[in-house]
């Protein structure tokens, strides 16, 4: 079932304003969008640029469930954001790069940022950041980024309006968190893997104090990555900065 959504005309950050909704007694479910950001971040404190035309949205959500739990919905939103992209722009184009990274025609065109912590009430509040390049895209990103809109489907009369998209990211969304709340992890895994390429190949990641080559060994029933070095042996990746087929 889609949560409601909420459209600001500008806010510093979707996940900021999750937060102090959070702070003032909010418990959700509520999708707080907004037409512009002017301190968008993504993970590990970098700058998201969000201007006008593209989608920044977060869902704020409470859970009766453990934090590690809750991880799981960053393999939520990636399947969210890749049905929304369907609708919009050719399926084949759209692929996941481990774990949330949602690619179309194999650019970035999508950031999700998962924050939590303990709600006043009891529980988990949960805020579930996505960002969408629907107009335009960054130029100066490490990796190639792109847009929904050099990418269309011949018959979509243009680009979606930014409360189009949000409500259809609430639809999608709904989707997928409904089955995660009923069925538990593994379908959306199943879904996810279906999506996701570069599991079995050449992988270089990225960690915060070391740098690691190998080849990828598929996933965890949790989602993290197996990365099977040259010597043998196996490491298990739950976070980091991962390219695949290529070193980096």
């Amino acid at each position: 079932m889609a949560a409601p959504v909420l459209i600001l005309d500008q806010t510093d950050s979707t996940n900021a304003e999750a937060q102090r909704r959070v702070e003032a007694g909010e418990v959700g479910p509520v999708w707080i969008a907004a037409r512009q950001q002017t301190e968008g971040r993504g993970r590990r404190g970098r700058r998201w640029d969000s201007t006008r035309g593209n989608l920044a949205a977060t869902l704020l959500v409470t859970l009766d469930r453990p934090a590690v739990e809750a991880a799981q919905l960053t393999f939520v939103a990636a399947l969210a954001v890749a049905d929304l992209l369907d609708l919009y722009v050719p399926p084949a184009l759209v692929t996941i790069k481990w774990p949330n990274d949602v690619m179309l025609d194999g650019r970035k065109t999508s950031g999700i940022l998962i924050e939590s912590g303990s709600a006043l009430l009891g529980g988990l509040w949960v805020a579930i950041g996505i960002g969408i390049n629907l107009q335009s895209a960054p130029g100066d990103t490490e990796r190639p980024a792109t847009c929904v809109a050099d990418h269309l489907c011949h018959d979509q009369a243009g680009v979606p309006s930014f409360e189009e998209a949000a409500e259809a990211l609430a639809e999608t969304f709904g989707v997928w968190f409904d089955r995660w709340l009923s069925l538990g992890f593994a379908p959306v895994l199943e879904g996810w893997m279906a999506r996701t390429q570069g599991l079995h190949g050449p992988c270089t990641a990225r960690l915060t104090h070391e740098t690691l080559v190998g080849t990828a060994d598929g996933v965890e029933a949790d989602g993290a990555l197996r990365l099977r070095l040259a010597d043998g042996s196996l490491r298990v990746i739950s976070a980091g900065d991962v390219f695949f087929g290529e070193t980096a």
